[in-house]
């Protein structure tokens, strides 16, 4: 990531200069999310609510897509105002993920870069609530919230067989170093560079994405003729 010139000395909080960054450097949309409340007993949500799936990342108000911007001055604003909000940058704008699990995507990585295949920044975010692990999180250009089940059935995959998902218009990804629960912390596994400026199609990554998650997907039980095929 291409720092704030100085912004580290000024002694800047850290969420403010990635905020603005992303935004200065890469001309992402940002809005500000929720944040996490230290204090008596375990940390807690900003939105006050006790069993909130993301705690500490994720919209404050229903507009946010809206309000969402790239303008440094109005980013640096905002961070100002309050420098523990969480980075949040919408989908389906500058950019689309494919999101995986961890162990999925690190497999899948590795592949690719074997392969020398061109790859955007790639974000791991803890897992939202009902998931385990750590997810990561492939940007590429927008558009493939619509393409994506095509895509998979091309491949010989059936809708809902791998856990790969496509995040785009409407959704967001928690940006680093924002800290999502008490414990964690989104981070780059590959943070954004003068050489990964251009993201690569989905068309390119979906293969070794689809191959790796597959190694993880249940097997299918064939099931006798009548009734519905299992997972197991």
């Amino acid at each position: 990531m291409e720092d704030t010139p100085g912004a580290q000395e000024q002694g800047l909080p850290p969420l403010l200069v990635e905020a603005v960054s992303y935004a200065e450097d890469r001309h992402w949309e940002v809005t500000p999310g929720s944040w996490l409340v230290e204090g008596e007993g375990p940390a807690r949500c900003s939105c006050g609510d006790r069993s909130c799936p993301l705690p500490g990342a994720h919209p404050t108000t229903e507009d946010w897509h809206r309000k969402a911007s790239a303008g440094p001055g109005v980013v640096r604003r905002w961070w100002t105002e309050n420098p523990r909000s969480s980075i949040l940058l919408p989908t389906g704008r500058s950019f689309d993920a494919l999101d995986v699990p961890e162990t999925a995507g690190c497999l899948a990585l590795a592949r690719m870069e074997r392969m020398g295949l061109t790859l955007g920044p790639v974000v791991a975010v803890p897992a939202s609530a009902g998931q385990t692990g750590r997810r990561l999180l492939f940007l590429v250009l927008p558009g493939v919230l619509a393409k994506l089940p095509e895509m998979l059935r091309k491949l010989g995959w059936a809708p809902g067989r791998l856990d790969l998902v496509a995040r785009g218009e409407g959704d967001w990804i928690v940006a680093p170093p924002s800290r999502v629960g008490p414990y964690s912390f989104a981070q780059w596994a590959r943070p954004p560079s003068a050489l990964n400026r251009w993201l690569p199609d989905a068309a390119e990554l979906i293969n070794p994405l689809a191959y790796a998650c597959g190694r993880e997907a249940p097997a299918l039980v064939r099931a006798p003729q009548g009734q519905p095929v299992v997972a197991r």
